[in-house]
């Protein structure tokens, strides 16, 4: 019985000297604490912990708030506020706008209320064609788009936005991620002061909509056409006049005659926007866009200041980002066509000696870009030796 007692009393004793000295401290350390946001007045930039990450010393970013901490499981930071986002597509857009406002409603849940992503509709924080070089010098934060966007300041971008014929989805990412993609990616626009992340897909795009019926290759010449990207190159190529129009006036351009044709996404957006009641002759398949991907563009120094644990969460949404566009990308797209085909539509497949010449006119838009940028040779010649190796793993899993 005596020896029961005092083992009992040592056994509280040395549960009570464990309490205050480790697991104590530790719930202190693991328990967050949501920072307040004052909305728009409130817009501070970065997280940083205090003293060194990863052996290293952060870019002190503190905002226009830092008389508040929160310990978090990186060490004592200051509170996020809001690092605003223009996005390249309206909220309500169905896909495109989806995949930018899902950004900011994980990384708001994923970090218990301590960050704020927020997305603001195209031309409300700064003119569209003005968003790269103010996300570059930081007057905005960062950017959702897909990266051919930004291909007049580099022109490489096109290649990680989407590739005529090129690879589908599955393949586009192996290279991207396990091919020497990302690194070429990250080093283009680390030059230029930007951080960039692949922050979504989507699957095969339409190839577009046409006032008239194209039966021959000669119908190209002269037409007018909205188009984006590569696939706009290739067009031009073949003798149509190309316009990159924003999204929002195709519709009206198409409906007063002032184009022949347009481009913009699959059946679920275009059909969204009403363009089978100005043109009835929907064409596939998207030999333009195969697969296409969108990127997170933060400002280098903006993302140097975020806290290890913040980055990681953002890396993190953006990867399942993907996989959302991918998967809702491919929901609804028959449903869609069965609307637009009650509604008069006409849907085409491209003959094949049409698809043909777009290929050939392909190849020499490839060979020009190549010459007239090493960037976009570099990047070309490694999605094409990744492809080559590729496709032998392509031939013997194929049915």
């Amino acid at each position: 019985m005596r020896n029961t007692i005092i083992g009992i009393v040592i056994g509280i004793v040395v549960g009570v000297m464990l309490g205050a000295t480790v697991i104590a401290p530790g719930l202190r350390q693991a328990r967050p604490s949501v920072a307040s946001h004052d909305g728009l007045d409130a817009e501070n930039i970065g997280a940083v912990t205090r003293g060194e990450q990863n052996g290293k010393s952060k870019t002190n970013y503190t905002g226009n708030n830092t008389s508040s901490k929160k310990t978090g499981l990186t060490g004592d930071v200051t509170p996020l506020g809001r690092i605003r986002t223009a996005s390249s597509f309206p909220r309500d857009l169905p896909h495109l706008g989806a995949m930018a406002v899902r950004l900011e409603q994980l990384l708001g849940e994923i970090s218990n209320g301590s960050f704020d992503l927020k997305i603001y509709d195209p031309g409300v924080m700064v003119p569209v064609s003005d968003t790269f070089r103010a996300v570059q010098s930081g007057t905005l934060e960062a950017a959702f788009s897909s990266p051919g966007q930004w291909a007049d300041e580099i022109p490489a971008l096109h290649l990680f936005s989407s590739i005529p014929f090129g690879p589908s989805v599955d393949e586009y990412l192996a290279w991207y991620y396990f091919g020497g993609g990302e690194q070429i990616f990250q080093s283009l626009l680390l030059k230029k002061g930007i951080h960039a992340l692949v922050c979504g897909a989507i699957p095969a795009e339409a190839s577009g909509w046409f006032r008239k019926p194209i039966r021959t290759i000669g119908d190209f010449k002269g037409l007018k056409i909205r188009a984006f990207g590569l696939g706009a190159k290739v067009l031009a190529q073949m003798g149509a006049d190309v316009s990159e129009i924003g999204g929002g006036d195709i519709y009206n351009a198409l409906r007063e005659g002032r184009l022949d044709g347009a481009e913009y996404s699959m059946p679920t957006v275009d059909a969204d926007l009403g363009f089978g009641r100005v043109a009835k002759n929907y064409y596939f398949p998207g030999w333009h866009q195969p697969s296409t991907l969108f990127s997170l563009m933060i400002n280098a120094n903006t993302w140097n200041g975020l806290s290890p644990a913040t980055q990681i969460q953002i890396e993190t949404v953006c990867g399942d980002n993907v996989r959302f566009g991918l998967a809702q990308g491919g929901s609804g797209q028959f449903e869609a066509l069965k609307r637009l085909g009650i509604e008069g539509v006409q849907v085409h497949r491209w003959p094949e000696i049409i698809l043909s010449a777009l290929h050939r006119a392909w190849f020499d838009v490839v060979r020009e870009q190549s010459a007239n940028d090493t960037d976009f040779a570099n990047t070309w010649n490694s999605i094409e030796s990744f492809r080559r190796d590729y496709s032998i793993w392509r031939e013997l899993s194929s049915f």
